[in-house]
């Protein structure tokens, strides 16, 4: 008796999660021809898509759940290829590594990371904290708590003094002689082992700071910060663990460097030459532009005390270029990866990035398709997530307005499922 009652439990429990969902698009947004289709049914069996089907489909099975998305514009679920799930902007940031426990990080990276899937982000890539984004992704996919997928770099590498050297500004007590399992690199020896050390501590991707940096305390935005040789032994190393290197660069010869030496994305760009974008057509390197953070910081700049006195300089130098490098970037041709820097402004704003690169000339359709089908197949992702289409994960958001025409439509979403888990709907 007791295994008969064991038995109908296990098989109600898989006739639920086994419940297939029919959701009735009034528009949808192919992300591969990155074209608005009409009057489409999405058929969702556990978490990925089962068919996208023409018209309004009818369930044969009466148990199935219909959504009603007939006057909403559905997509792909959103990617971020530049966030900082663990913290966000705030004129105590420089204390905090001083006064928050890692406990304390992992609370707020938590919240941080539900904002950020309410906002219709399904799969962000992290870009740089603690250690703690690694713990976050791992709890994310067991279920325990709800986010985005996430694949971050963990901790980013920088050298002695460099943009993403932990102990910058601190007095000669606290600054100590970080190195590779710190993320400090100085030497090709220190490179090989800092790529081993993130693989052992469970990143996805590599990141180094190529070049000086807006909101570290250090004097230079725009300096080379990695010999090629670092470089190159990075993303050789990086490539034996089956990993992919994004580079922080501000100024043109660091990242002709990280482009010459095998970096998949240069993150922000700012002073790009016309001859870096064209070694980037050639070396089919991606530009992450983060517009969104380079306005945000450039207006903080003109807060007195909101950021150390000497990041003001930098921030109102390099903040206001971006948005004018990214159009002509986009005009050459330069292969182009939706990310935001999401952290350096406040998390859930992302989708402001879409109006910035409509602003500089990129077209809606082509903003919207870079976010979803480009940034799946830069993750190496193509047929999991970015697009909605069967066997693909069942990340599917909508909003009320068509984007294609009105392109703040994304920053108000109505209806978010991640994975066949339906988290928002207003």
């Amino acid at each position: 008796m007791k295994r008969l009652i064991l038995l109908l439990l296990i098989f109600s429990c898989a006739s639920i999660f086994a419940q297939d969902t029919y959701i009735h698009c009034g528009k949808l947004f192919n992300s591969e021809t990155a074209k608005i289709e009409t009057e489409k049914t999405i058929v969702v069996k556990g978490d990925k898509i089962d068919a996208v089907l023409q018209g309004y489909a009818q369930p044969k099975n009466a148990d199935a759940i219909i959504i009603n998305l007939k006057d909403k514009t559905v997509l792909p679920g959103l990617i971020d290829m530049h966030v900082h799930i663990e913290s966000e902007t705030g004129a105590n940031k420089y204390l905090e590594p001083f006064v928050l426990n890692e406990a304390d990080v992992a609370y707020n990276a938590q919240e941080i990371a539900q904002r950020t899937l309410m906002a219709g982000f399904t799969t962000v890539r992290d870009l740089g904290g603690t250690g703690v984004n690694v713990s976050l992704r791992n709890a994310i996919n067991q279920g325990k708590v709800q986010g985005p997928r996430i694949l971050t770099a963990e901790k980013a590498l920088g050298t002695t003094g460099g943009h993403a050297d932990p102990t910058n500004g601190r007095n000669k007590e606290l600054i100590g002689d970080p190195g590779p399992k710190e993320g400090v690199v100085n030497g090709v020896r220190d490179a090989r082992k800092a790529v081993r050390q993130r693989y052992k501590n469970g990143a996805d991707w590599i990141k180094i700071t190529a070049t000086g940096g807006v909101l570290s305390v250090a004097k230079s935005s725009k300096n080379p910060q990695f010999t090629d040789e670092e470089i190159a032994e990075i993303c050789n190393t990086a490539a034996d663990y089956g990993m992919k290197v994004a580079a922080h660069a501000h100024g043109d010869k660091g990242m002709q460097r990280a482009i010459n030496n095998g970096v998949k994305t240069i993150e922000h760009g700012t002073l790009m030459s016309d001859e870096t974008m064209d070694i980037m057509k050639e070396k089919k390197s991606f530009l992450v532009p983060t517009i969104s953070a380079g306005k945000y910081v450039s207006e903080k700049a003109k807060i007195k005390d909101y950021y150390p006195a000497i990041i003001v300089p930098k921030a109102l130098e390099i903040g206001p270029k971006i948005q004018d490098m990214f159009g002509r970037a986009y005009k050459r041709g330069v292969p182009i990866a939706f990310g935001t820097d999401a952290g350096v402004f406040p998390h859930g704003e992302n989708a402001k990035e879409f109006m910035y690169m409509v602003e500089a000339g990129m077209p809606e359709h082509i903003a919207l398709q870079t976010a979803t089908f480009i940034n799946a197949e830069v993750l190496e992702m193509p047929f999991q997530i970015g697009q909605l289409k069967k066997g693909a994960f069942a990340d599917i958001i909508a909003v009320n307005e068509d984007p294609t025409k009105t392109i703040t439509a994304m920053q108000n979403v109505s209806f978010v499922m991640k994975g066949g888990t339906v988290y928002k709907k207003e």
